[in-house]
């Protein structure tokens, strides 16, 4: 509240660099915001393609996998899954978007030849080489997707923080402020008013004190030097 402050000269400068510096904060996470905005959007785009791509790359691999299971048998494909001996690696490493740290993912052995799949030529066929290429190719969708919806999450959190605050300096601090800095205006306004009301009665009563001490001196003590009186 406005009456809390007390109504100083060294109050009214505090507050005055107070309401200089929130509004560049407040102009600077302006900034921030609608450049995580825009970094959004463009990760938004491809969050829809990469989305797009997964369903796509699941269809796919849902359909060649069972047509591999109708014409070579479940217990074939089972086998030809357990065959595998190198599984793929995942790595993380981070990359900063204006200030927000997002991950980047990065994957290595998912996409195999016919030898480094483990069931080797004989112990395989058309079919099932097919699915297993629709499913590595699902795998690096998924990793993709990953790396773009994790990032998409943050940056929607890193947003909604950002306009809180720009909120709150703008709507809560900046008002709060300014109506303490016109608060104390007016009081030193006032003080100042009462001041030059108080000097003047002062300078008043001082110029009436000196006529009233002129008036009460001696007639002869008031002429001029050189005067001859009239009984002389």
């Amino acid at each position: 509240m406005a009456e809390d402050v007390k109504p100083t000269r060294k109050n009214l400068m505090e507050i005055e660099d107070r309401i200089e510096l929130s509004e560049r904060g407040h102009d600077t996470l302006e900034q921030k915001r609608d450049g995580l905005i825009m970094e959004f959007m463009d990760i938004l785009d491809q969050a829809q393609d990469v989305r797009s791509k997964l369903e796509d790359d699941y269809e796919s691999a849902q359909d060649t996998i069972n047509k591999a299971r109708a014409m070579e048998g479940d217990v074939a494909v089972r086998g030809a899954a357990a065959a595998l001996q190198e599984h793929p690696e995942i790595t993380t490493q981070s990359k900063n978007i204006m200030g927000v740290v997002v991950p980047q993912i990065e994957s290595s052995k998912v996409r195999k030849s016919l030898d480094e799949r483990g069931y080797g030529l004989l112990g395989s066929s058309a079919r099932i080489d097919e699915a297993a290429d629709d499913y590595e190719e699902l795998i690096e969708s998924i990793i993709l997707a990953a790396e773009v919806e994790t990032a998409m999450k943050k940056m929607l959190t890193e947003i909604e923080t950002t306009k809180r605050r720009v909120n709150a300096l703008e709507f809560t601090l900046l008002p709060t402020l300014r109506e303490n800095q016109e608060f104390i205006e007016q009081k030193l306004e006032e003080q100042e008013r009462e001041e030059i009301f108080r000097l003047k009665k002062i300078k008043a009563k001082k110029e009436e004190k000196e006529a009233e001490e002129e008036a009460a001196r001696d007639p002869e003590e008031v002429l001029e030097p050189g005067t001859v009186n009239a009984d002389d």
